[in-house]
């Protein structure tokens, strides 16, 4: 009797050890290939940022870096195959600052931002700025165009990418600042939206500043100033809204990488690692330059404090605007 107990004890004693050193065997077992998930089509702005980091991912991982493309939805399915994805290492995610906006402006997100993800990194940000068509808003610069926009209340227009994106909040957010109303036109995407700007079917935009720099650079649009808080080095022309007197208007619109929920520190650490070795590349820093992202590199910690902080700030402007959930 007693030997039979001490050993269903010696047994129980050793299936808890082995439990015990399960998670590290499995941290000690070699990746081959990482999947990374994008929730924007192949060549767009996001797939160009993972693409760029893509060789230098590669070479410090010791794996093979796959990009998966899965968008649509806005977005929300490439976010919710992450948030499903098991937390061995296989699987990570780049999102962009969309992934704190989409609770406060969709009435149904499959997924919960704080707890179905693990932060690795904030990797850049890609400048936005405000430009008027100067015909109809002859501003030169922010004071002007604030003065322009409250002289004829309700006699001015903007227009965005769609209700519930971040340049049509960032707009929201100096209007606010300003203390005036404006008419909202939301457009089907960034295109349309500044070819009517230029075109004078609209007054101004919130655009991002690769996409409006051609424009400004031929005269057809006035930049008002970028939403950073410190000049950007593709427009450094180009003062900040806080230089000309706006010191609480600074929008991010930054780009990170996630993994899913519960990814142990180790991993966590491993991944970061690995961004800011191909980081470090000058190839990887020329790359992102072309597609004018400014690399902002946040550790995960850092990382998860911006995502909280935003995820109420954008929670309280949608609710301050009066935007209803779709």
């Amino acid at each position: 009797m007693h030997a039979t107990t001490a050993t269903t004890r010696r047994q129980l004693l050793a299936l808890a050890a082995g439990a015990a050193v399960i998670p590290t065997a499995v941290l000690a077992q070699p990746v081959r290939t990482v999947r990374v998930i994008v929730n924007t089509s192949a060549g767009a702005g996001l797939d160009g940022i993972v693409r760029a980091m893509q060789p230098g991912l590669s070479q410090t991982l010791g794996a093979s870096v796959v990009i998966d493309n899965q968008a649509g939805a806005s977005g929300l399915i490439g976010l919710q195959t992450l948030a499903r994805a098991p937390a061995d290492g296989t699987t990570i995610g780049f999102a962009s600052s969309n992934l704190v906006i989409f609770p406060s402006v969709l009435k149904s997100v499959p997924f919960d931002v704080t707890a179905d993800f693990t932060p690795i990194a904030i990797v850049g940000e890609i400048p936005l700025v405000v430009v008027a068509n100067p015909a109809r808003i002859p501003a030169t610069n922010a004071k002007e165009f604030a003065a322009i926009l409250k002289s004829k209340p309700d006699g001015f227009n903007y227009a965005s990418s769609g209700s519930g994106t971040i340049l049509h909040l960032t707009s929201e957010m100096l209007l606010e600042e300003i203390g005036v109303k404006v008419r909202h036109i939301p457009y089907k995407g960034s295109t349309p939206m500044l070819t009517d700007t230029v075109g004078g079917q609209v007054d101004f935009t919130t655009a991002a500043l690769p996409a409006a720099l051609p424009h400004i650079r031929s005269g057809a649009l006035r930049a008002i100033g970028v939403c950073t808080a410190k000049r950007t080095e593709i427009a450094p022309e180009i003062p900040t809204f806080v230089e000309q007197g706006f010191p609480k208007f600074v929008v991010d619109s930054w780009h990170s990488i996630l993994g899913p929920k519960g990814m142990a520190a180790p991993l966590i650490r491993k991944f970061h690692d690995a961004v800011v070795a191909a980081l470090k590349d000058s190839a990887v820093r020329d790359a992102l330059a072309k597609q004018g992202v400014v690399i902002r590199l946040q550790t995960p910690e850092e990382a998860q404090a911006t995502i909280r902080a935003e995820l109420a700030k954008y929670a309280s402007l949608v609710k301050r605007i009066g935007l209803q959930p779709q």
